[in-house]
């Protein structure tokens, strides 16, 4: 990777397994396996976001409509075929997913006070904070009665224990928010919570559903957890690195919100005492001036932070692709890894 004249990154395509030539990773494989659930989660969704209040589906349909891989929704429904299941449940398992996914995008948004999401503005900017808090319960709620509706009490402690845990994962965030003292242990603990956590119930509950043993719920649980560390991590990188198209945003706006990512972590912890003056001056006391993203950029490639972000991603993807080991190959298991993959190369 080398740095351009402006400040901002070119990034290298590094190959996954072999030749220059080789495709790159993606979702394609994983996206053609799902298609005919795919479509009945999204008929399921856009039923379920109906309400005669219609500020509800409005709003639920501003945020649904605007884009995103929905790649959680599309775990559940792979783990579910992965391990034999013929059944209908998954499909209502998918869209309380999505909808739990869907209703933390409204909240974050809320409490970070952001402007766009997904290259489009934000639902609070239009309809204000607390009709977007109120819809995010709205769909919430609907995701929950779905959970009921499987008749699995397992699928519904494990998804409900993930709300819990994401909810804990942003107050936690809030903790540290703006803190340049925050350690590495301490973000990926939010990240485990605020990410990781959806991801790992998303795959699971696919296990569960069809009645596999422990054994394989516990590989797709680990599969999912570091499939979303990595997905984030990756995300972190992004952010600084100058490719605002992936993440359907412009550079550097974790900075511009004064979050503290690894990248950063890092960063502070290895820079001199005149580079953590300037952290702190720009992400704890929040002043900031039109040069400093630039400045932050440098310092991030100065010490190596953007790349070992990318590293640790690495590691996490590792131990997901290990474990799917324990299930014969299929279709569905090289489409599971090659998720990884596509997370990954996307910081390249």
């Amino acid at each position: 990777r080398k740095q351009e004249k402006d400040g901002n990154f070119m990034g290298v395509v590094i190959p996954f397994g072999g030749s220059a030539d080789a495709p790159l990773p993606s979702l394609d494989a994983l996206v053609g396996l799902v298609a005919d659930d795919m479509g009945r989660v999204n008929d399921g969704i856009l039923a379920r976001a109906q309400s005669h209040v219609e500020l509800i589906p409005e709003i639920a349909g501003h945020l649904i409509n605007s884009g995103g891989k929905r790649i959680r929704p599309m775990l559940t429904l792979a783990a579910a075929r992965m391990c034999g299941y013929s059944g209908e449940h998954h499909i209502k398992l998918a869209t309380a997913v999505e909808f739990m996914h869907t209703a933390t995008l409204l909240h974050d948004d809320v409490v970070d006070e952001s402007d766009l999401r997904r290259g489009k503005q934000a639902a609070r900017v239009i309809w204000g904070n607390q009709a977007s808090v109120l819809v995010g319960d709205y769909l919430l709620g609907q995701a929950f009665k779905m959970m009921v509706e499987t008749s699995s009490l397992d699928c519904l402690r494990i998804l409900s224990n993930a709300a819990a845990v994401i909810a804990e994962g942003e107050v936690l965030q809030l903790s540290i928010s703006q803190d340049t003292s925050t350690t590495e242990d301490a973000y990926l603990q939010v990240v485990g919570a605020k990410t990781a956590a959806l991801f790992s119930a998303a795959a699971e509950v696919g296990g569960v559903i069809a009645s596999r043993p422990r054994d394989e719920q516990a590989a797709l649980e680990s599969y999912g957890r570091n499939l979303g560390i990595v997905f984030q991590l990756v995300d972190d990188a992004l952010d600084y690195s100058g490719k605002q198209a992936s993440l359907g945003k412009s550079v550097g706006d974790d900075f511009r919100e004064r979050k503290i990512t690894l990248p950063v972590v890092l960063s502070f912890r290895r820079g001199s005492k005149e580079e953590r003056k300037f952290w702190k001056r720009t992400l704890e006391d929040g002043n900031q001036t039109d040069d400093d993203l630039i400045y932050a950029q440098k310092l991030m490639v100065r010490h190596k932070a953007i790349d070992d972000t990318i590293e640790r991603a690495n590691h996490y993807g590792d131990i997901a692709r290990d474990a799917l080991a324990i299930f014969p190959d299929s279709a569905w298991k090289s489409a599971l890894l090659e998720a990884v993959d596509f997370c990954i190369v996307r910081a390249y």
